[in-house]
């Protein structure tokens, strides 16, 4: 199966995010990865507020990052996503990090869509799975 083509969201480093190493501090990738699913929604559905004007919100439930390389103040980043499962209330996502083709970071997330009010699980709405297709794995996106 070939993979979709990720949606990307370029990022440089700020020099607030950066330790007294003089490199991105590990947990400010998932921040990246955030910033990442937040323009994928803007992407597939108008925005993250569109989503909560339609009743739904999704809440992190699960994130992991491996580290294979250091970031520094002013590099330009690229974070890829693809999503690579949509359950029946949870979507899972890939997330990436690279500098110039150098894979930094290797993560995933899982998030749950909840209602905006209750906070309580609620499945996928169908709109928001047909948004979501031409970044998810063709598998997944029912093709």
């Amino acid at each position: 199966m070939v993979p979709p083509v990720p949606f990307t969201h370029p990022l440089r480093v700020r020099y607030g995010e950066c330790d007294p190493q003089q490199i991105v501090f590990n947990a400010n990738y998932f921040a990246y990865f955030d910033i990442a699913m937040t323009e994928l929604w803007r992407a597939a559905a108008g925005s993250y507020g569109a989503m909560l004007d339609r009743g739904i919100d999704m809440v992190v439930a699960e994130a992991s990052a491996r580290f294979l390389g250091a970031a520094r103040f002013d590099d330009e980043l690229s974070l890829e996503v693809v999503i690579t499962r949509l359950g029946t209330t949870a979507c899972i996502s890939r997330h990436r990090v690279l500098r110039g083709g150098e894979l930094l970071v290797d993560g995933e997330m899982r998030h749950v869509i909840v209602d905006r009010e209750s906070l309580q699980k609620t499945p996928i709405p169908e709109w928001l799975r047909e948004a979501l297709a031409p970044w998810a794995l063709e598998e997944v996106a029912g093709g």
